[in-house]
């Protein structure tokens, strides 16, 4: 599991990926995660499968080698934990949700 500290200094790290797998509608009514990608569940694993070139493409940021750590958030924790057991039977070994998500995020950010 992802803390609210390794999700916070996320962006000082560019090896670790942060992906947020809310739908867009979701996100433009509460705020995205900074350093985030979205990549909504039901295409996390089209995406996941892309070639590198295709995921640079789509995503703008080089795609994750099987061994990078990538951090799966969505609102609540339930979504994050269905991205991340999804992308661990894909090879992707350091995957983890943050349990928290975006609802602990905007409780201690003061609803920023």
């Amino acid at each position: 599991m992802a803390t609210y500290e390794e999700v916070k200094d996320a962006p000082n790290h560019p090896d670790k990926y942060l992906f947020d797998v809310r739908n867009k509608s979701e996100l433009e009514e509460t705020g995205v995660l900074p350093s985030s990608i979205n990549i909504p569940l039901p295409e996390l694993e089209r995406a996941l499968n892309l070639p590198d070139d295709a995921f640079t493409k789509t995503y703008g940021r080089k795609k994750p080698s099987v061994d990078a750590v990538i951090i799966f958030s969505c609102k609540a924790g339930g979504r994050a934990a269905r991205a991340t057991n999804l992308a661990r039977t894909l090879g992707f070994c350091n995957a983890k949700a943050y349990a928290g998500s975006w609802t602990e995020w905007q409780d201690k950010e003061g609803g920023q």
